[in-house]
């Protein structure tokens, strides 16, 4: 008998165990940070320097008043390889019509067997909405 009582409190410790669904968060627990368009727009445009090497990509992630720069960041990548390590960018805040943003990460770069590294938390890139988010410089 007592075996038998035994047998019947484990399997209802499993049957209690396994059979309860874990419990779901409130629906006002806040959730993963999603991407903010202004880092995007970083995001796309680093991506589009580093990884696409098109320098249509780069314009088309530019504001109109940083082309002219863009075309100069493109051009400085032409003789390397690079990556992007570890990319992640945040909205950090308001400066007259940017939008700031931090990024963390890292750009890779290859010269002549040379490797550096170019720390992207160096800089506070600035993005404005023209229509869509685009990347407007950095400080």
């Amino acid at each position: 008998m007592r075996k038998i009582l035994f047998l019947l409190t484990v399997f209802a410790i499993l049957l209690t165990a396994c059979g309860t669904p874990p419990a779901s968060p409130p629906s006002n627990a806040p959730s993963a940070p999603a991407s903010s368009g202004a880092a995007k727009a970083i995001e796309n445009y680093l991506t589009a320097l580093i990884t696409s090497r098109k320098l249509d990509s780069v314009k088309s992630a530019s504001c109109a008043a940083w082309e002219r720069d863009a075309k100069i960041d493109f051009d400085s990548f032409q003789a390397v390889t690079a990556k992007l390590d570890g990319m992640a960018c945040q909205e950090a805040g308001k400066d007259g019509n940017f939008t700031l943003v931090n990024c963390k990460g890292k750009i890779l770069v290859t010269y002549q067997n040379e490797n550096q590294t170019l720390n992207l938390a160096d800089k506070t890139y600035l993005a404005v909405q023209e229509g869509e988010w685009k990347m407007c410089g950095y400080k």
